[in-house]
């Protein structure tokens, strides 16, 4: 006789059984929420950036100092004041050092009009000597008169020579008076904007001594033409080449970029103790920015620098921060995550080429920082925020 199960064991087996799939429903791992974004063609480079921040720099900045020390007596440029290529900018006191080149001036005067004197005088004893030597020959004169008008002419044209000599020495003279004068005159190199004067009226200036830098008079920039300068790993560097395209951020200007050309590749590796070995090299504005109110770019601002190596237009391409270790990215599919390897080519910190592995329009996951997001895991695709 066959027995059958009792209604009462049913239900406690049908109760045991839904209370267990209850608390697996209940213990269930939620949904990991994750933001993706579709691989899709566009431009990726390959770029080198600066290993630490750079800063402006001018193409031309000189730090000027009259050679010769001395009281300031004129100073009629200010600070941020802008310039004309030999403008004066600063003259010491040289009443003396003027004085004399006055007196070589006039000393030249004299020299001129002894010039004509002697000279005169010189033509008119020649007059004589060729009348003796005329008279001479006619017999009307002995030759004894004739030597004596002959040596008199030499005479006179030696003076004439040694009175246009007297002129080039005056003119020496001026001249080295006048190389005195400059020496306590400082005047602009280049056009340029002012940037900085140590010194007042009345004050002593002194020139440096020899290995004792001290403060320029006057700093000088042209601000007409501006660079970056800035350290580049030495393993980079040497994919750089003069000319390359660059763009420029700048602290100042943060959210905007500036189109530059590599103008210059230091030519030696800086090794600085406790620091990785670099190269300083130099990205010049193509066209410098302007701040508001037409304030230009101040030389000495911090600035990054990335020099485009390599780029690729119309590639298939997926942003680097959704690329894992050995070139993996996560791919969501059915509501969970399947890890992919994709063959990758060109890469930089915003793009990367993706050759292989992945299709147009597939997504990948981006926010690889969340917790629960790998491989197997459930997730449900959050709407990125606005």
């Amino acid at each position: 006789m066959r027995l059958q199960p009792s209604r009462p064991l049913l239900l406690t087996i049908l109760i045991a059984v839904l209370l267990f799939a209850g608390f697996k429903f209940m213990t269930r791992p939620k949904p990991v929420p994750v933001l993706v974004t579709a691989a899709a063609p566009g431009r990726v480079e390959a770029t080198v950036a600066n290993t630490r921040a750079g800063s402006v720099a001018a193409c031309r900045r000189a730090k000027l100092a009259p050679p010769a020390g001395g009281r300031i007596a004129r100073l009629p440029v200010k600070k941020g004041q802008r310039v004309a290529a030999g403008e004066l900018l600063l003259e010491l006191w040289n009443d003396d050092l003027s004085a004399r080149e006055r007196l070589a001036r006039e000393q030249l005067v004299t020299a001129r009009a002894r010039v004509v004197e002697v000279c005169q005088l010189a033509r008119a004893s020649g007059s004589e000597a060729r009348q003796a030597r005329q008279l001479r020959d006619k017999g009307f004169i002995s030759e004894e008169r004739v030597v004596r008008a002959e040596a008199q002419a030499n005479s006179g044209a030696a003076s004439c020579d040694s009175a246009r000599a007297q002129i080039k020495e005056a003119e020496a003279r001026i001249a080295a008076a006048h190389a005195d004068t400059e020496r306590t005159v400082l005047r602009a190199p280049f056009a340029g904007i002012v940037a900085e004067i140590n010194g007042e009226l009345g004050e002593y200036l002194t020139p440096s001594p020899p290995g004792i830098p001290t403060l320029p008079a006057v700093d000088l920039i042209d601000d007409t033409c501006l660079y970056v300068t800035a350290p580049i790993d030495e393993v980079d560097a040497a994919r750089l080449r003069t000319g390359m395209v660059g763009r420029i951020t700048l602290d100042a200007y943060r959210g905007h970029h500036f189109k530059g050309h590599v103008r210059r590749i230091a030519p030696y590796v800086l090794a600085l103790e406790k620091q990785a070995r670099t190269v300083e090299v130099e990205v010049e504005f193509d066209e410098p920015p302007r701040g508001e109110g037409g304030g230009n770019l101040l030389v000495g601002y911090s600035a990054d620098i990335e020099v485009v190596v390599e780029a690729r237009d119309d590639v298939l391409r997926i942003p680097t921060p959704a690329l894992m270790p050995g070139n993996k990215v996560l791919v969501p599919k059915d509501g969970r995550l399947e890890e992919r390897k994709l063959e990758i080519g060109l890469s930089n910190w915003e793009y990367t080429e993706v050759k292989k592995g992945l299709g147009r329009g597939e997504q990948v996951v981006t926010s690889l920082d969340r917790e629960g997001v790998k491989a197997g895991a459930s997730v449900t695709i959050e709407a990125p925020k606005p």
